[in-house]
């Protein structure tokens, strides 16, 4: 896989949804497809839940994904069904190109917060803050983002920079954890 779509998140590494869709086009993807098992609801906790199917030349291969409101980012909470369609065809691909590396899309959102009130272990104390003292974007975040911009919406640098911008009030270096974890997220939603 191309190094461009591998990210570090606290140390460890991850692929990104777009770099295991590209290696599958370079072996022979033939198709995806998905189904919707389960639609959020009241009475499952609003969790959606997706069955994908990825066909290679090699073979067929499957995997399921999930979406609630608590494992994704506040702006996906709309997008749960899409969320956890990405995260099922993110695990068939990894399944039918044998990438042991988690995607980056399966991941809960990045709280800080919940990390420091659980007393768990985490990094974030060493990493770089804003004058405010939150937590700043990761360089794997900030390249998440052009990544995601430039590969999946046809973005330039400067484009996104300008969004980044206009949403935020700073330059896309300078933004929060959190605000880089929601760019991204909403990038991957198509709302940037």
């Amino acid at each position: 896989m191309k190094k461009e779509y591998i990210v570090e998140r606290q140390g460890k590494t991850f692929v990104l949804y777009a770099g295991l869709l590209d290696e599958a086009h370079n072996r022979g993807l033939r198709s995806i497809r998905t189904e919707l098992l389960q639609a959020p609801s009241d009475d499952n906790g609003q969790t959606a839940v997706v069955h994908a199917t990825v066909e290679l030349d090699t073979g067929v291969y499957s995997g399921i994904g999930d979406a609630a409101p608590n494992n994704v980012a506040a702006p996906m909470r709309t997008c749960l069904i899409r969320m956890a369609e990405t995260r099922a065809k993110a695990r068939a691909l990894r399944d039918a190109i044998n990438v042991s590396a988690v995607a980056f899309e399966e991941l809960p959102p990045d709280d800080d917060e919940a990390a420091v009130d659980d007393n768990r272990p985490t990094p974030i104390r060493n990493r770089a803050r804003l004058e405010d003292d939150t937590p700043k974007a990761t360089p794997a975040q900030v390249k998440a983002i052009y990544l995601i911009g430039r590969n999946e919406h046809r973005l330039s640098e400067d484009q996104i920079d300008e969004r980044i911008r206009s949403i935020y009030g700073r330059a896309t270096t300078e933004i929060s954890k959190r605000q880089a974890s929601e760019a991204i997220d909403r990038l991957k939603a198509g709302n940037f």
